[in-house]
Protein backbone atom coordinates (compact mmCIF):
# COMPACT_ATOMS: atom_id res chain seq x y z
CA UNK A 1 0.00 0.00 0.00
CA UNK A 2 2.61 2.54 0.49
CA UNK A 3 4.19 1.74 -2.33
CA UNK A 4 1.29 2.15 -4.25
CA UNK A 5 0.72 5.62 -2.34
CA UNK A 6 4.45 6.42 -3.36
CA UNK A 7 3.68 6.19 -6.99
CA UNK A 8 0.73 8.24 -6.87
CA UNK A 9 2.45 10.91 -5.74
CA UNK A 10 5.45 10.46 -8.18
CA UNK A 11 2.44 10.85 -10.81
CA UNK A 12 1.13 13.61 -9.37
CA UNK A 13 4.71 16.09 -9.02
CA UNK A 14 5.49 15.07 -12.65
CA UNK A 15 3.22 18.02 -13.99
CA UNK A 16 5.15 20.20 -11.36
CA UNK A 17 8.54 18.82 -12.47
CA UNK A 18 7.69 19.13 -16.31
CA UNK A 19 6.62 23.13 -15.45
CA UNK A 20 10.12 23.44 -13.61
CA UNK A 21 12.32 22.04 -16.08
CA UNK A 22 10.57 23.86 -18.80
CA UNK A 23 10.02 27.39 -17.27
CA UNK A 24 12.48 27.66 -14.63
CA UNK A 25 15.46 25.35 -15.22
CA UNK A 26 15.51 25.68 -19.28
CA UNK A 27 15.88 29.53 -18.77
CA UNK A 28 18.88 30.06 -16.03
CA UNK A 29 20.69 27.41 -18.29
CA UNK A 30 20.46 29.66 -20.92
CA UNK A 31 21.14 32.86 -19.46
CA UNK A 32 24.42 31.58 -18.28
CA UNK A 33 24.88 29.84 -21.49
CA UNK A 34 24.56 33.12 -23.45
CA UNK A 35 26.19 35.28 -20.49
CA UNK A 36 29.22 32.83 -21.30
CA UNK A 37 29.39 33.00 -24.83
CA UNK A 38 30.15 35.23 -27.92
CA UNK A 39 27.92 35.69 -31.27
CA UNK A 40 29.47 32.45 -32.44
CA UNK A 41 28.89 29.96 -29.60
CA UNK A 42 32.90 30.27 -28.21
CA UNK A 43 33.27 30.37 -24.52
CA UNK A 44 33.91 33.70 -23.61
CA UNK A 45 34.17 35.69 -20.09
CA UNK A 46 34.32 39.26 -22.09
CA UNK A 47 30.56 39.41 -21.63
CA UNK A 48 30.82 39.44 -17.66
CA UNK A 49 34.07 42.31 -18.12
CA UNK A 50 31.99 44.55 -19.80
CA UNK A 51 29.70 44.84 -16.79
CA UNK A 52 31.58 47.76 -15.28
CA UNK A 53 30.13 49.63 -18.01
CA UNK A 54 26.75 49.23 -16.45
CA UNK A 55 28.04 50.05 -12.82
CA UNK A 56 25.79 53.19 -12.84
CA UNK A 57 22.91 51.64 -13.89
CA UNK A 58 23.19 49.05 -11.10
CA UNK A 59 24.08 51.49 -8.89
CA UNK A 60 21.29 53.83 -9.60
CA UNK A 61 18.38 50.45 -9.26
CA UNK A 62 19.49 49.38 -6.40
CA UNK A 63 18.78 52.89 -4.78
CA UNK A 64 15.70 53.20 -6.07
CA UNK A 65 14.88 50.20 -5.13
CA UNK A 66 15.98 50.85 -1.62
CA UNK A 67 14.13 54.24 -1.36
CA UNK A 68 10.84 52.39 -2.45
CA UNK A 69 11.36 49.53 0.02
CA UNK A 70 12.14 52.08 2.75
CA UNK A 71 8.55 54.33 1.73
CA UNK A 72 6.62 51.19 1.56
CA UNK A 73 7.90 50.07 5.02
CA UNK A 74 7.30 52.97 6.65
CA UNK A 75 3.83 53.08 5.18
CA UNK A 76 2.95 49.85 5.51
CA UNK A 77 4.24 48.50 8.74
CA UNK A 78 1.90 50.99 10.79
CA UNK A 79 -1.05 50.47 7.87
CA UNK A 80 -0.51 46.42 8.54
CA UNK A 81 -0.41 47.49 12.55
CA UNK A 82 -4.18 49.19 12.13
CA UNK A 83 -5.82 46.38 10.10
CA UNK A 84 -4.29 43.93 12.81
CA UNK A 85 -5.65 45.85 15.37
CA UNK A 86 -8.99 46.29 13.73
CA UNK A 87 -12.22 44.34 14.13
CA UNK A 88 -12.79 41.25 12.13
CA UNK A 89 -14.95 42.58 10.26
CA UNK A 90 -13.36 45.63 9.89
CA UNK A 91 -10.68 43.48 8.87
CA UNK A 92 -11.72 41.89 5.56
CA UNK A 93 -13.00 45.23 4.32
CA UNK A 94 -9.28 46.64 4.96
CA UNK A 95 -7.87 43.58 3.19
CA UNK A 96 -10.22 43.87 0.14
CA UNK A 97 -9.21 47.39 -0.46
CA UNK A 98 -5.85 46.68 -0.05
CA UNK A 99 -5.93 44.01 -2.25
CA UNK A 100 -8.71 45.46 -4.82
CA UNK A 101 -5.77 47.28 -6.84
CA UNK A 102 -4.07 43.98 -7.26
CA UNK A 103 -6.65 42.67 -9.31
CA UNK A 104 -6.24 45.06 -12.01
CA UNK A 105 -2.27 44.82 -14.10
CA UNK A 106 0.43 46.44 -13.19
CA UNK A 107 0.51 48.19 -17.00
CA UNK A 108 -3.10 49.26 -16.40
CA UNK A 109 -2.57 50.46 -12.63
CA UNK A 110 1.22 51.86 -14.19
CA UNK A 111 -0.36 53.75 -16.98
CA UNK A 112 -3.49 55.04 -14.81
CA UNK A 113 -1.01 56.88 -12.08
CA UNK A 114 0.91 58.05 -15.48
CA UNK A 115 -2.21 60.10 -16.25
CA UNK A 116 -3.54 61.39 -13.50
CA UNK A 117 -0.03 62.88 -12.58
CA UNK A 118 0.92 64.24 -16.52
CA UNK A 119 1.18 67.52 -17.15
CA UNK A 120 -1.93 67.59 -18.23
CA UNK A 121 -3.57 65.23 -15.52
CA UNK A 122 -5.87 65.28 -12.90
CA UNK A 123 -3.68 66.43 -10.45
CA UNK A 124 -2.05 69.26 -12.64
CA UNK A 125 -6.05 70.62 -13.77
CA UNK A 126 -7.06 70.51 -9.79
CA UNK A 127 -3.78 72.47 -9.35
CA UNK A 128 -4.49 74.99 -11.88
CA UNK A 129 -8.20 75.22 -11.08
CA UNK A 130 -7.20 76.26 -7.44
CA UNK A 131 -5.19 79.01 -9.11
CA UNK A 132 -1.65 77.17 -8.26
CA UNK A 133 1.10 76.55 -10.79
CA UNK A 134 1.36 72.88 -12.22
CA UNK A 135 3.97 70.69 -11.00
CA UNK A 136 6.19 68.29 -13.20
CA UNK A 137 5.62 64.79 -11.57
CA UNK A 138 6.03 62.65 -14.17
CA UNK A 139 10.22 62.06 -15.63
CA UNK A 140 11.61 62.50 -12.07
CA UNK A 141 12.74 60.20 -9.87
CA UNK A 142 9.96 60.82 -7.31
CA UNK A 143 7.73 59.53 -9.58
CA UNK A 144 9.37 56.62 -10.57
CA UNK A 145 9.68 55.96 -7.02
CA UNK A 146 5.88 56.81 -6.60
CA UNK A 147 5.60 53.96 -8.67
CA UNK A 148 7.24 51.31 -7.04
CA UNK A 149 5.95 52.63 -3.76
CA UNK A 150 2.00 51.91 -5.26
CA UNK A 151 2.61 49.08 -6.99
CA UNK A 152 4.78 47.12 -4.41
CA UNK A 153 2.60 48.29 -0.87
CA UNK A 154 0.44 44.93 -0.38
CA UNK A 155 3.60 43.15 -0.85
CA UNK A 156 4.77 44.82 2.36
CA UNK A 157 1.89 44.85 4.14
CA UNK A 158 0.35 41.33 4.19
CA UNK A 159 3.52 39.61 5.86
CA UNK A 160 3.71 42.09 8.22
CA UNK A 161 -0.06 41.61 8.60
CA UNK A 162 0.73 38.22 9.16
CA UNK A 163 3.08 37.88 11.87
CA UNK A 164 1.31 40.67 13.84
CA UNK A 165 -1.83 38.63 14.06
CA UNK A 166 -0.11 35.83 15.02
CA UNK A 167 1.52 37.67 18.04
CA UNK A 168 0.81 36.36 20.97
CA UNK A 169 -1.07 39.26 23.16
CA UNK A 170 0.28 37.75 26.48
CA UNK A 171 3.42 39.02 25.54
CA UNK A 172 1.49 42.44 25.12
CA UNK A 173 -0.07 41.91 28.02
CA UNK A 174 3.29 41.15 29.87
CA UNK A 175 5.03 43.85 28.91
CA UNK A 176 2.55 45.96 30.10
CA UNK A 177 3.08 44.51 33.21
CA UNK A 178 6.15 45.62 33.53
CA UNK A 179 5.13 48.85 33.23
CA UNK A 180 5.72 49.36 29.31
CA UNK A 181 3.37 52.45 27.94
CA UNK A 182 2.02 51.86 24.41
CA UNK A 183 5.78 52.87 22.70
CA UNK A 184 7.85 51.35 24.39
CA UNK A 185 6.17 47.77 23.80
CA UNK A 186 5.78 48.77 20.63
CA UNK A 187 9.33 49.22 20.22
CA UNK A 188 10.96 46.39 22.53
CA UNK A 189 8.43 43.48 22.11
CA UNK A 190 6.31 44.29 19.19
CA UNK A 191 8.76 44.95 16.78
CA UNK A 192 11.60 42.33 17.19
CA UNK A 193 8.57 39.44 17.56
CA UNK A 194 7.58 40.55 14.13
CA UNK A 195 11.06 40.58 12.28
CA UNK A 196 10.13 37.32 9.99
CA UNK A 197 7.17 39.66 9.06
CA UNK A 198 9.73 42.81 8.40
CA UNK A 199 12.24 41.47 6.49
CA UNK A 200 9.68 39.22 4.22
CA UNK A 201 8.15 42.42 3.31
CA UNK A 202 11.13 43.68 2.72
CA UNK A 203 12.24 41.24 0.41
CA UNK A 204 8.97 40.66 -1.38
CA UNK A 205 8.99 44.57 -2.29
CA UNK A 206 12.87 45.21 -3.09
CA UNK A 207 13.31 42.00 -5.36
CA UNK A 208 10.35 43.65 -8.09
CA UNK A 209 11.25 46.97 -7.50
CA UNK A 210 15.15 46.81 -8.45
CA UNK A 211 14.16 44.75 -11.70
CA UNK A 212 11.45 46.69 -12.72
CA UNK A 213 11.09 48.30 -16.13
CA UNK A 214 7.53 49.49 -17.22
CA UNK A 215 7.52 51.55 -14.11
CA UNK A 216 10.96 53.53 -14.87
CA UNK A 217 10.11 54.06 -18.61
CA UNK A 218 6.26 55.16 -18.08
CA UNK A 219 6.55 57.48 -15.35
CA UNK A 220 10.48 57.99 -15.85
CA UNK A 221 9.40 59.81 -18.99
CA UNK A 222 12.48 58.08 -20.86
CA UNK A 223 15.17 59.59 -18.47
CA UNK A 224 16.35 56.67 -16.15
CA UNK A 225 17.76 53.73 -17.75
CA UNK A 226 17.44 51.29 -14.59
CA UNK A 227 18.65 47.51 -14.49
CA UNK A 228 15.13 45.84 -16.42
CA UNK A 229 14.88 48.73 -18.91
CA UNK A 230 18.89 47.96 -19.75
CA UNK A 231 17.57 44.02 -19.68
CA UNK A 232 15.24 44.42 -21.92
CA UNK A 233 17.02 46.74 -24.64
CA UNK A 234 19.68 44.41 -25.09
CA UNK A 235 17.49 41.38 -25.95
CA UNK A 236 15.48 43.35 -28.41
CA UNK A 237 18.51 42.17 -30.61
CA UNK A 238 20.23 39.13 -31.09
CA UNK A 239 23.90 40.36 -31.37
CA UNK A 240 23.73 41.49 -27.86
CA UNK A 241 21.61 38.52 -26.34
CA UNK A 242 24.68 38.00 -24.78
CA UNK A 243 25.11 40.92 -22.70
CA UNK A 244 21.25 40.84 -21.42
CA UNK A 245 22.23 37.18 -20.41
CA UNK A 246 25.30 38.63 -18.35
CA UNK A 247 23.48 41.64 -16.90
CA UNK A 248 20.44 39.18 -16.12
CA UNK A 249 23.03 36.65 -14.55
CA UNK A 250 23.69 39.32 -12.33
CA UNK A 251 20.33 40.12 -11.31
CA UNK A 252 19.27 36.99 -9.89
CA UNK A 253 22.62 36.47 -7.81
CA UNK A 254 21.24 39.96 -6.65
CA UNK A 255 17.91 37.90 -6.32
CA UNK A 256 19.14 34.83 -4.85
CA UNK A 257 21.05 36.76 -2.02
CA UNK A 258 17.83 38.98 -1.39
CA UNK A 259 16.10 35.41 -1.04
CA UNK A 260 18.78 33.94 0.92
CA UNK A 261 18.30 36.76 3.68
CA UNK A 262 15.05 36.19 4.13
CA UNK A 263 14.96 32.46 4.41
CA UNK A 264 17.99 33.31 7.29
CA UNK A 265 15.38 35.56 9.25
CA UNK A 266 12.27 33.99 8.41
CA UNK A 267 10.18 31.01 10.13
CA UNK A 268 8.04 28.52 8.46
CA UNK A 269 4.70 29.83 9.96
CA UNK A 270 5.56 33.31 8.32
CA UNK A 271 4.53 32.14 4.96
CA UNK A 272 6.95 34.35 3.72
CA UNK A 273 9.98 31.37 3.10
CA UNK A 274 10.66 31.12 -0.99
CA UNK A 275 13.22 28.29 -2.56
Amino acid sequence: MKQKRSLLERAAAVPHMVWVVLFIVAPLFFVIYFAFTDTSGDFTTSNIELLSSYSHIFFLSICFALVATAFCLLIGYPLAFVMARAKPSRQKLLMVLLMLPMWISLLIRTYSLMTLLDNGGLLNSLLTKLGFAPVTIVGTGGAVILGMVYDFLPYMVLPIYTSITKLDRRYLEAAADLGCNSIQTLFRVILPLTTPGIVSGVTMVFVPSISTFYISQKLGGGNFDLIGDTIERQFKYASTYHIGAAISLVMMILILISIAVMNRFSDGDEGGMMV
